[in-house]
């Protein structure tokens, strides 16, 4: 029988991990805190860049932080890529209200000064409940990837989601009947304190506690190493939203680059683990301050990255595709 356990659950997470870019386009809608951090700047970028080559299809997008810059620079960077009509919304309950740390030229600002884009300001976005909840009832039962590589503000809205017009299912019905998985860049492993998680630690523990299909997790300990931007901000791109923003804060971060936290979990996401990570199953605790825990357990609803390939390696396939530029259409 333990044996018979044993080959089941590596079943499982071979299945879970298999490259998803064989398949049909991801269906895939993009929460992110885009202000605090830039890469943000990355991760929307990369899933660009696999969007051009068929590999996604990006029905939503929404910030689950109340800066004012952040649903504008999200609109920059879909306009730039030539996906302006992306719907776009935002946390509109309780959520943190956070910009750039960033000093000088502070790229938040910068950004909608530079580039086109429709939504003036975070607040003048749409509820971002009801952004995700018309992207989810239009689309097939069990088809969508949810990726969140910020605050679970929105996400917690949405889980507690009454009917509506847009649909005759609460939140978590909805997401029962039309989420395949959620990848998040989220908490610290084996234990510990994670910028996402308690930035607004009552709405994670809701989540992880909650949501009703399976999490895949990206923990601070994978991007940590992973450093991109160098190679972006020295490239000769012009006009490059994406290129102006490492520009701008690699001198005051790291001339070498910028951690790759968000970009893991959007690369897994669309392409699958199988290439790029080995995978654990288990169960994520959230401690009421906001710090998490790890829990490894073959009936876990959870499961979390853990490194494959060289650091080097991953590294390059992840900046390769943020030097994407836009396809003239």
């Amino acid at each position: 029988m333990k044996k018979y356990l044993f080959l089941f659950g590596a079943a499982v997470l071979f299945a879970a991990c298999q490259n998803l870019s064989k398949q049909e386009p991801v269906k895939l809608i993009f929460d992110t805190d885009m202000a605090p951090d830039y890469d943000d700047v990355g991760a929307l970028a990369i899933l660009h860049a696999m969007a051009d080559s068929g590999e996604v299809e990006i029905l939503a997008a929404g910030s689950s932080n109340k800066c004012e810059a952040c649903v504008p620079c999200i609109d920059v960077l879909n306009t730039y890529f030539g996906r302006p009509n992306i719907p776009l919304g935002a946390v509109k309950g309780d959520a943190p209200d956070l910009d750039a740390w960033h000093q000088g030229l502070r790229w938040t600002v910068e950004l909608p000064k530079r580039y086109p884009h429709k939504i003036a300001k975070t607040s003048d976005a749409e509820d971002v409940v009801a952004v995700y909840r018309r992207a989810l009832s239009a689309a097939p039962d069990t088809s969508v990837t949810i990726v969140t590589v910020g605050f679970f503000s929105g996400i917690r809205d949405l889980l507690q989601s009454s009917a509506d017009a847009i649909s005759p299912m609460n939140g978590k019905d909805l997401i029962k009947a039309k989420v395949k998985r959620m990848v998040s860049m989220a908490g610290l492993f084996p234990e510990g304190a994670e910028f996402n998680v308690i930035k607004d630690s009552l709405a994670s523990r809701y989540v992880f506690e909650n949501w009703p299909t399976p999490i895949w997790l990206s923990g601070f300990e994978i991007g940590k190493k992973i450093l991109t931007g160098k190679r972006v901000a020295a490239s000769d791109m012009q006009n490059s939203p994406v290129k102006d923003v490492y520009e701008m804060t690699l001198a005051q971060d790291n001339p070498e680059g910028r951690q790759s936290w968000d970009q893991t979990a959007v690369l897994v996401a669309v392409r699958g683990c199988n290439d790029y990570f080995d995978m654990e199953r288990g169960t994520m605790i959230v401690l009421p301050n906001g710090h998490n825990r790890w829990e490894k357990s073959d009936t876990g609803n959870h499961y979390r990255l853990l490194e494959k390939m060289p650091v080097p390696q991953l590294t390059k396939v992840i900046e390769d595709m943020m030097m994407h530029q836009p396809i003239k259409k």
